[in-house]
């Protein structure tokens, strides 16, 4: 399997992640990259790459839609993931959300907690979010398209 890593978005991978693309009855669940062009502060987007190419992304907050999900100052919340329709099936999404907590505790030291909603329908989702160590906290929130568990990644060693 090829090599897989994190980095914060750059403009060089712009042309890339624009061209995405998600079936439907995925595109539902999630923002395709090239509908994430402008970030607030405390907004970060990151890029999965495989041999320098992108293959997936997402997005990190720090903002005070946090607060939604958890209690914990120090959480941070992460939406928008994706893999390119045509990378999936090749466990870059797995991979890449097994370097999640390495990869944030030396970018954002501060963070303890990574948080996230998944659509209950997002089976798929869930299992790979299961698998790679988030939890079901028991909270429920009603997305646009409907219930969504709450789920977290507790980053203490």
């Amino acid at each position: 399997m090829k090599a897989v890593e994190l980095v914060h978005f750059s403009k060089e991978y712009e042309t890339q992640l624009h061209s995405f693309e998600l079936p439907e009855e995925q595109e539902k669940f999630t923002a395709l990259p090239k509908k994430v062009t402008e970030v607030a502060d405390g907004q970060y987007r990151i890029v999965i790459l495989s041999e320098h190419e992108p293959v997936g992304f997402f997005l990190l907050h720090t903002t005070d839609r946090v607060k939604e999900y958890s209690d914990n100052p120090r959480a941070m919340l992460l939406t928008a993931f994706s893999i390119n329709y045509v990378h999936q099936g090749k466990g870059y999404a797995k991979q890449g959300m097994l370097l999640l907590s390495e990869f944030v505790q030396k970018e954002f030291p501060e963070c303890n907690e990574i948080v996230l909603a998944v659509n209950h329908k997002n089976i798929p989702a869930q299992k790979l979010y299961m698998k790679v160590g988030f939890q079901d906290t028991g909270r429920r929130k009603v997305g646009r398209i409907g219930e969504q568990f709450i789920m977290a990644l507790s980053l203490w060693e």
